[in-house]
């Protein structure tokens, strides 16, 4: 028995032992746990992510931009006269011999959207949702809907200004496109779909991005887009991109898509340049551009080798034109230009926006790379016809192409002649283009090949790069319409 006792009071002994141990091992071992887990969660404090707690930076809340921009974009409807008989594309002159042409029923239509810039009805879009509308439709966030006029258009940026009659209206303020960084999240608004507004988000992309979507004949397009991935589709055209303080930073005019419909990228005009061109449309119905006189060239690898440079850095002059601002300012060709003002250029987009800010007669320092040299010039801008004359509101020449002068017809004399819309001829040079085919002064001209003409700048914009045969539609102050033929 005293044996078994010995035993039994071993065998407890030891249990106890073993299961104390046990419990000791896995205090240690959680405690061990415990201080793992916690140096795998640990973050440090630059963490930008997503987490828990103290360690959350979400996203920035679009709310209030959205809120902000959603009442200052409008919903733009159009009408266009459709025109498609074999009278028209003859000339229309069918009507000459009292043959009515042939007219499908019903107006073409298109839509896109606009921003409201000011409290009294003034409102910027893409020129190419206005372009030749007979009719413009202005639809407002909360329903209200207004007829809209036409207060200018500049195809070589893609912007127009339109106007609604209505005060106290919301706007959006302009921001500072130069500001806005690759990476930085920015929101698109507008109409897709003849949808109400909409909002989507995306990052910048790119800067001074260009496309070549506004090509002219005469190299006076500025194309200096910013890239985005915001959702943009049809409709958006001429909506506002802003942002996260709702602050006016683009106008968005195209998509990269091979469908027509948003496939990654889009692209707005920088508001810097946009608060230029609406100025002067407001001020002189027309754009007043600053031109350096130089024609220019981007430099890459290949291009540098060719031309002997040493560093991929500024704008290649490859020509400077006699007698301009450049050439009396010192600029050779030859010379790399490498900063307008204080901000460096490195392509052609950057610095054709940077000069498209600036009116004519307004002084630019332009850095110049010569030979490795680097000195500062200060260059006065002109306008096309080299002179720092800011063009008039009312009166505009065109004499080196037609010899005529040209003004706004009143609004009395369009409605005398119950006509909504044309400009009057108020000299006509001698021998010139017009005079020979027989137009007198005084007479108003409705057309030009089809195209309407209801601000004297249209007359330029329809004739840029035009050669041959020419019609001009119009209608003498005493009632008579008469069309002439003419050749460029």
């Amino acid at each position: 028995m005293k044996k078994f006792l010995n035993i039994l009071m071993i065998a407890v002994l030891g249990g106890l032992i073993t299961l104390g141990g046990y419990f000791l091992i896995q205090k240690t071992s959680a405690k061990s746990r415990t201080t793992n887990q916690t140096d795998v969660i640990q973050l440090p404090t630059s963490f930008t992510g997503y987490s828990s707690g103290s360690f959350t930076q979400a996203l920035p809340d679009f709310a209030v931009a959205a809120d902000v921009s959603i009442h200052a974009v409008v919903h733009i409807k159009t009408e266009y006269e459709r025109k498609n008989s074999f009278y028209d594309d003859f000339f229309g002159l069918g009507e000459l011999f009292g043959i009515r042409p042939y007219v499908e029923k019903g107006p073409l239509r298109g839509a896109g959207s606009g921003v409201i810039i000011r409290t009294d009805g003034y409102i910027v879009t893409n020129n190419h949702v206005v372009q030749d509308a007979n009719k413009i439709e202005v639809t407002l966030n909360d329903k209200r809907t207004y007829s809209a006029t036409i207060v200018g258009t500049d195809p070589s940026t893609d912007l127009a200004v339109i106007k609604i009659e209505e005060a106290n209206l919301p706007y959006l303020s302009y921001g500072d496109s130069d500001a806005l960084k690759i990476g930085e999240w920015v929101l698109a608004v507008g109409n897709p779909f003849n949808l109400t507004s909409t909002v989507t988000a995306g990052i910048v992309s790119a800067k001074a991005r260009n496309i070549n979507i506004l090509g002219s004949e005469a190299g006076t397009a500025i194309e200096s887009f910013i890239q985005t991935d915001a959702a943009v589709n049809r409709g958006n055209s001429g909506g506002a991109l802003v942002n996260t303080r709702g602050e006016l930073v683009g106008i968005n005019a195209a998509i990269a898509s091979g469908t027509g419909y948003y496939s990654g990228y889009s692209f707005a005009i920088p508001v810097n340049i946009v608060k230029k061109v609406v100025a002067d449309l407001i001020e002189f119905n027309r754009v007043q551009r600053g031109y350096l006189g130089v024609k220019i060239n981007d430099i890459d690898s290949k291009f540098a080798e060719q031309h002997n440079i040493k560093v991929l850095k500024g704008v290649y002059v490859a020509e400077v034109m006699d007698d301009g601002p450049a050439e009396e300012a010192g600029m050779k060709t030859g010379d790399i230009i490498i900063s307008i003002g204080e901000t460096n250029v490195n392509s052609s987009s950057e610095l054709l926006e940077l000069i498209g800010r600036h009116r004519p007669g307004d002084n630019v320092k332009v850095g110049i790379n010569r030979k490795g040299n680097i000195s500062y010039l200060t260059v006065e801008l002109r306008n096309s016809d080299n002179t720092t004359q800011l063009i008039s509101k009312d009166e505009i020449s065109v004499t080196p192409r037609l010899g005529i002068t040209v003004e706004n017809a009143s609004q009395e004399l369009l409605k005398k002649l119950n006509i909504s819309h044309g400009v009057q001829i108020s000299n006509i040079e001698r021998n010139s283009v017009i005079a020979n085919s027989g137009v007198k002064k005084g007479f108003v001209i409705v057309e030009i090949d089809r195209k309407p003409v209801r601000r004297v700048e249209d007359i330029a914009r329809i004739l840029e790069g035009k050669k041959g045969a020419i019609l001009m539609e119009g209608i003498y102050p005493n009632g008579v319409r008469a069309y002439y033929a003419f050749g460029l």
